[in-house]
């Protein structure tokens, strides 16, 4: 290993070093997760992931409007409208009126819909559970523990003075260089003067109130 990119590495702060790997492997492990439930809805239920997200809403919940869906799914309503429709043309779900509000439809599970969806949610656990099975109990509690205290420092509002970087460590910025000035200038006239009169040289014209003159 080159010593020399080894020193580099060592004039980052050991904490945000590994902070960043840290995000990394959260990251990394949320992406494998979710491939995985993606092939697999895929394969056993003919199902993608964004039907299965906006089936399990309503499940959770007696009627949803289109709007709260997307909200929840953080979609636009649009994608909500395009899901909607084959689900509603599969028998999984159906629109209603929402009263006093004529623009507004709220969607529930039909009946056969939320039998059909409760046997594959059950599916879906178990994909999860088999997937999380690395982690022995305890270390999945201390992991949800840890992961939900993450959650709620990242939820609090940051202060105007983090935002802008007022916050920052001193040792951490670094003094900004003083520009020495730019030299003077002469005014072109007073350019012209100094050099004296010369061949080739143009005779300024005079401009008063927009109009040119020679």
């Amino acid at each position: 290993m080159d010593p020399q990119a080894a020193d580099h590495e060592t004039r980052l702060e050991a904490d945000d070093h590994f902070a960043l790997k840290l995000w990394l492997r959260i990251l990394t492990c949320s992406n494998l997760i979710e491939a995985r439930i993606r092939h697999n809805l895929r394969r056993d239920f003919d199902c993608t992931l964004p039907r299965f997200d906006l089936l399990a809403q309503l499940d959770r919940s007696e009627a949803l409007k289109m709007s709260e869906l997307s909200q929840r799914l953080m979609v636009t309503g649009g994608n909500v409208t395009g899901l909607a429709d084959q689900l509603q043309d599969e028998g999984w779900l159906v629109r209603e009126a929402v009263e006093h509000d004529r623009r507004a439809t709220r969607l529930r599970l039909t009946d056969a819909g939320r039998e059909r969806f409760s046997g594959m949610a059950r599916t879906h656990e178990d994909w999860v559970v088999e997937l999380l099975g690395t982690l022995t109990r305890d270390e999945q509690r201390l992991l949800h523990g840890l992961l939900g205290k993450l959650k709620l420092g990242l939820r609090t509002p940051a202060s105007p003075a983090e935002g802008s970087g007022a916050g920052t460590p001193a040792r951490s910025r670094k003094p900004a260089r003083p520009r020495a000035a730019p030299p003077a200038r002469p005014g072109r006239a007073a350019a012209a003067v100094a050099r004296g009169p010369s061949r080739g040289t143009v005779t300024p014209i005079a401009r008063s109130r927009g109009k040119v003159r020679p």
